[in-house]
């Protein structure tokens, strides 16, 4: 019996990469003291990995950046724009940008809240493995050796590269990323080759997109890939990695005919995976390595439950490995930082650390045939509120009043011009304001100071949007520490964590709160900022929600009842702030929803299931509001093609989304689907810290103008600017607003 897992965090206990990068940046530190610092990361998981007993320790999970990102750097994957570049600043110039050069398109990693760098390929790429320090897998396994422990190196698989790429601008309109299949798995086989000379024993190959829908040609790739490599004379044994779902028959049966040695299955989010092993006889000749311990939730195992399926694979497979579901990156490191969580919360719960714990202390009762402690049984159960419980079971659906109606009575009573110019929340978050909530955190300021400095950030804030000339305003959120752990901090049935940091992209992480019991609003969350802010202008200023849907997706969830129950739960308190911001004199309410497309099944049979109680969930948050009170929200880094007709049932009165770095793909999108609400297209992007000229935006703004009329489209940011400074805000924003007055002149000519 031997145990294993597929990742682990990689951002350090104490978020030591994220302080490395930016420093390397900011110019802080040279490309040797990064380095430095990523070595010491990497060593001391794998000896922390080592040392907690586990027989398998991946290598090769770190990352500065992204790990698609890294591939593509591996295989030499780099568009032209970017090979004038070397090293560390070409790889980090692909992932942010520089100020003549856009980043690459970057999304989310299936329905996770990990964001990737999409690959940007053509058919003119030509693969090639890195030579030197960019081979990054081998200088990492023999770091690892170096340190006397051996380890499983791990690359995302060929499949799930070429399906999860794009094609590059102006690529021939038949041209497909899995055309390049064959040149890709040459490369893959040379590095397997050279892997094995340097001893590596295994490989594993994340082949995640198998447990969504598989097309019969991307199955023959499938098999074409793997018998390749599977084929190699001189290689090392390999395990092919599924997870967040259940894997196809007709994938499954695939990789049981080729001479991989191992599959794994996820059967935390794929309990059927089971079931579909035993329709096509097991895989006798295979180990399977099976994910029963949950890699993205922060729950405990049930031991029993992982036993059981352990017990019926044993008679489907050669050999059973006990591992995590997937990459341990997914939920924070240690749970014994968490000192001042609820004890009966904190009982039920399992961080990194305690995963790994988890899958030895398992392996061993296997091993033993010994039954397993059952900590989970002994857990508290989760908090019920039982008037939250009957006021659920009371809605029915919920819907406003007629587009048209609406559309006229808030033009009248907004009286905006056409492009109306805005952004879509956050402003950016200075050193000052972060230690002003951090003092206020530790009682080192009273209430009062506190107040006093969020009042005088907003009214900062107001004055600046005053002078760069948008027309509808923020307050800023100066007060807000994340938009889903702020609201979470002030709802019953939420805990929030205080070292509990997981990776959303680069160096941008999260705290994701704990969302354990009966969701209720004790009183109100946002209504005061706002109002405190509207009385400064005479500009609309916008009330600022997150919606019921990314309040379960970047939270981790209780599992003991369906998503859309807690949903309707979460929807009711957010109902309830709207009509509390409509009384304070609050005309434009935005309930963000950049979760939507996230959470979209990778099944599509799966899908009109979730598209049914997500949308009803936002509905029920914003039908209680006025015609005259205009709903907006927001979505970002998504394929939001897939879910365009959920977007429109929404029935948000003006929707933003991320554009810019998409090229303003959303636009075809719109146009193909009738969209008939007001929409707000990102015209430039973010997350990277170029500020972008007035022509740029003017161009970007004529191309979403041959799907939108006038009066419908918006001008703004694609997402929030907590994370940029305010030089480079203050510039942009000048140069949005410029360029939505051109366009506007040449409108009204």
């Amino acid at each position: 019996m031997r145990t294993t897992i597929l990742g682990y965090p990689r951002i350090g206990a104490n978020r030591e990469l994220k302080s490395a990068t930016e420093d390397y940046w900011a110019g802080r530190i040279d490309a040797s003291a990064l380095e430095k610092a990523a070595a010491d990361l990497r060593g001391s998981v794998w000896r922390e990995l080592h040392d907690a007993g586990l027989d398998m320790v991946p290598s090769n999970t770190f990352s500065y950046y992204d790990q698609v990102l890294d591939t593509s750097v591996l295989v030499d994957a780099v568009p032209d724009r970017y090979r004038h570049l070397d090293g560390l600043d070409r790889y980090f110039a692909m992932a942010r940008g520089v100020q003549d050069v856009p980043a690459l398109e970057m999304t989310k990693w299936f329905d996770t809240n990990y964001h990737y760098i999409v690959p940007e390929l053509g058919p003119d790429t030509r693969f090639r493995l890195a030579e030197g320090a960019d081979a990054k897998p081998l200088a990492e396994y023999r770091q690892a050796r170096a340190l006397a422990i051996e380890t499983r190196p791990v690359l995302v698989g060929p499949l799930t590269y070429l399906l999860l790429a794009k094609s590059a601008p102006g690529a021939p309109a038949g041209f497909r990323p899995l055309d390049l299949l064959d040149g890709l798995v040459d490369v893959y086989a040379e590095l397997l080759e050279r892997l094995a000379g340097a001893g590596t024993d295994w490989v594993q190959l994340d082949e995640p997109v198998l447990v969504g829908d598989r097309t019969g040609e991307e199955l023959a790739a499938l098999e074409r890939a793997y018998a390749r490599l599977g084929g190699l004379p001189a290689r090392p044994r390999l395990l092919v990695a599924t997870y967040f779902g259940t894997v196809g028959a007709d994938a499954l049966r695939i990789l049981g005919g080729t001479r991989v040695e191992a599959v794994g299955l996820d059967l935390v989010a794929g309990p059927r995976n089971v079931d579909v092993l035993a329709s096509i006889g097991g895989l006798p000749r295979k180990t399977v390595v099976a994910g029963v311990v949950d890699g993205r939730n922060v729950w405990r195992a049930d031991p029993h439950r992982a036993k059981a399926a352990y017990a019926v694979l044993l008679g489907l497979a050669d050999q059973v490995i006990v591992s995590t579901s997937c990459s341990l990156q997914h939920v924070p490191i240690d749970l014994d930082a968490e000192t001042g969580l609820d004890p009966a919360v904190r009982e039920r719960l399992a961080f990194a650390r305690q995963k790994v714990a988890e899958v030895v202390a398992l392996g061993e009762a296997l091993r033993l045939e010994k039954p397993p402690a059952d900590a989970r049984a002994q857990a508290p159960s989760p908090g019920v509120d039982d008037g939250v419980r009957a006021r659920v079971a009371t809605l029915a659906d919920a819907r406003r009043g007629d587009r048209a109606t609406r559309f006229a009575a808030q033009r009248d009573a907004l009286k905006l011009p056409e492009l109306a110019t805005t952004t879509i929340g956050s402003f950016p978050q200075t050193s000052a304001i972060r230690k002003v909530r951090a003092d206020h955190r530790a009682g080192r300021i009273t209430d009062d100071a506190y107040e006093a400095a969020m009042r005088d950030e907003i009214a900062r804030v107001i004055a600046l949007q005053e002078d760069l000339g948008l027309d509808v305003l923020v307050h800023g959120e100066p007060e807000r520490n994340d938009m889903v752990q702020y609201f979470a901090e002030r709802l019953d049935g939420y805990a929030a964590t205080e070292h509990g940091w997981v990776q959303s992209y680069g160096s941008r992480y999260v705290r994701p709160p704990i969302l354990h019991g009966d969701v209720a609003r004790p009183r109100p969350m946002t209504v005061a900022w706002a109002a405190y802010a509207q009385s400064l202008t005479g500009k609309p200023v916008k009330g600022m929600l997150t919606g019921p849907v990314t309040m379960l997706a970047w939270s981790f969830v209780r599992d003991d009842q369906p998503l859309a129950d807690t949903a309707r739960q979460v929807a009711l308190a957010l109902r309830d702030e709207i009509a509390d911001l409509e009384a304070a004199a609050i005309r434009i309410v935005q309930v963000d929803e950049p979760a939507l497309r996230e959470l979209l099944p990778l099944r599509r049979a799966d899908r009109a299931a979730y598209l049914r109680w997500a949308v009803a969930a936002f509905r029920l948050a914003t039908s209680g509001a006025a015609d005259t009170t205009q709903v907006h929200t927001h979505m970002c880094y998504s394929e939001f093609g897939e879910i365009i007709d959920a977007i429109g049932a929404l029935d948000a009165d003006v929707t933003s989304v991320e554009a810019a770095r998409s090229h303003m793909e959303l636009v075809a999108d719109l146009r193909a689907a009738g969209y008939a609400n007001g929409i707000g297209p990102g015209v430039y992007d973010i997350h990277s810290p170029r500020v972008p000229a007035v022509e740029e935006i003017e161009a970007n703004l004529r191309r979403a103008l041959q799907a939108v009329e006038p009066a419908r489209l918006w001008v703004n940011p694609d997402c929030g600017l907590k994370t940029r400074g305010y030089p480079e805000t203050e510039a942009s924003l000048r140069n949005m607003v410029a360029a939505a007055h051109r366009v506007r002149k040449t409108i009204s000519g």
